[in-house]
């Protein structure tokens, strides 16, 4: 049975809706961290990179953070949590996915919701560094990436735990969710991010995928479905949502995994909250409090931490 926890969370009142409680943390919010990152860049089997932000304690304990579409390393929701965790006494790291560090990528590859090898590279990375103590953390498509890789992969001993929110756990619920008209604003910015980056890389991209049609698209549906589906080998949008939802991952997760979805969350479909679709193992842990947005969980008079920040540290430090 699904293990589903009580959630204590209250959102400030003058965030009077989910919109608000979603925007407002993320372009709002100003977190400046307290130690300037170590900034590595890994070199992928491919001949490719990934750029990460190491922020370093040399503590032994070490908390990896993925981010959202679009997002980035230096997004307010990650630095949040960098300072969290930094705070008490751990090292984090916080990475980019490919072409989101400010540098395109060498490949014709884009990152995407089921590209869980690379997660695993860094954790691979990190192990090398010297970390026995590995827990995970991932906000909206980092969490689905998160789930995923845990779910998929043989986890490592040195992973103790995870905790990751506002989770796409179903993409092609979502992806209808996001091209709904409450979502317009959502969704054209996703868009014109995406769309210029395949204007950058359209040297590498000519002949792949049609690229008219990529720039014509209308929708993430659209988006997916003429570019990330083909060009990473899933055929169809409906083929990659079906093979990368974390859904189906959830049942083989074997270590402590806390999964936090507000109930108001405007980018999740209703299949994100029906536990009853999917078995689950005994070690994944669902809260859905009533509020807190997409990316959210804003919180007052708490010296610039908000709760899926706490909330992350006090689950993740119960497990090391």
């Amino acid at each position: 049975m699904p293990l589903i926890l009580y959630s204590d969370y209250k959102k400030p009142r003058w965030l009077v809706n989910r919109h608000m409680e979603t925007i407002v943390p993320s372009t709002l919010r100003r977190v400046r961290t307290v130690v300037e990152p170590v900034r590595l860049r890994m070199a992928t089997q491919d001949e490719d990179f990934l750029d990460l932000d190491w922020y370093r304690r040399d503590s032994g304990k070490l908390l990896i953070v993925s981010h959202g579409l679009e997002g980035d390393s230096q997004r307010p929701y990650i630095l949040g949590m960098v300072n969290k965790f930094y705070a008490e006494g751990w090292d984090v790291i916080a990475w980019n996915y490919r072409g989101c560090s400010g540098s395109p990528n060498r490949k014709e590859r884009f990152y995407h919701s089921g590209a869980s090898d690379d997660l695993d590279a860094v954790v691979q990375y990190a192990i090398r560094l010297g970390f026995d103590a590995i827990s995970l953390s991932g906000f909206s498509l980092g969490g689905n990436l998160t789930l995923k890789y845990l779910g998929e992969y043989d986890t490592p001993e040195e992973i103790r735990s995870a905790a990751v929110f506002s989770v796409p756990l179903d993409l092609a619920g979502c992806a209808q969710e996001i091209d709904k008209s409450h979502n317009t604003v959502y969704s054209a910015r996703f868009l014109k991010s995406l769309k210029e980056k395949v204007r950058l890389k359209s040297s590498l991209l000519a002949g792949l995928v049609d690229l008219d049609k990529v720039a014509l698209s209308k929708s993430v549906y659209e988006f997916d479905d003429f570019l990330t589906a083909p060009l990473h080998g899933f055929g169809t949008a409906d083929n990659y949502y079906a093979s990368c939802s974390a859904i189906h991952f959830v049942p083989d997760i074997t270590i402590p995994t806390l999964v936090v979805n507000a109930q108001n969350d405007p980018f999740l479909s209703e299949s994100c909250y029906n536990t009853t679709n999917f078995e689950t193992s005994d070690n994944v842990y669902f809260e859905m409090p009533k509020f807190g947005g997409h990316v959210g969980f804003s919180t007052k008079g708490t010296q610039g931490v908000y709760w899926s920040e706490q909330r992350a540290f006090d689950f993740i430090s119960k497990q090391v």
